[in-house]
């Protein structure tokens, strides 16, 4: 069953490692959702906070799962945080993935990042990005935990 994903991330240190997953053909299991690309995302930065908040709760509609991407800067952000409060408020499923190891368009690795906070009290699971199949198989067991 495709499940409806929301990518929770650092959108300007990390939406090009979030884009090498989102981005690959044929994924069995995980359809992405809820996310904007540069123009929508610095639209609602020019009109404020309550543009930022709406523009995130019109991406988790539909979702049953949200991944929180973990980079090296990503714990402690300010919109991931909302994002995974919004989550646990829709009963959302949620995993944490580690991607600090791929390469940015630069070609560069970061160093491991901490986990965001909410995402531990949580009880989210973390895995380490490796394989898309594992991707599925992650998001639907969060899915399952959370009774979607």
């Amino acid at each position: 069953m495709a499940r409806r994903v929301f990518f929770s991330f650092h959108y300007q240190r990390d939406i090009w490692r979030v884009n090498q997953i989102r981005s690959i053909p044929n994924v069995t299991g995980v359809a992405a959702a809820g996310w904007a690309d540069a123009s929508l995302w610095e639209e609602a930065k020019k009109k404020g906070d309550a543009a930022i908040k709406k523009m995130i709760d019109d991406g988790l509609k539909n979702t049953s799962v949200t991944i929180v991407c973990i980079g090296y800067k990503t714990a402690g952000r300010k919109y991931v945080n909302y994002e995974i409060e919004k989550s646990i408020e829709r009963g959302n499923g949620i995993l944490g993935l580690k991607i600090h190891h791929l390469k940015d368009k630069d070609g560069n690795i970061d160093p491991e990042g901490l986990i965001p906070a909410k995402l531990t009290s949580a009880g989210a699971k973390v895995y380490k990005y490796d394989n898309m199949t594992k991707l599925a198989e992650w998001v639907e067991a969060a899915a399952k935990a959370a009774g979607k």
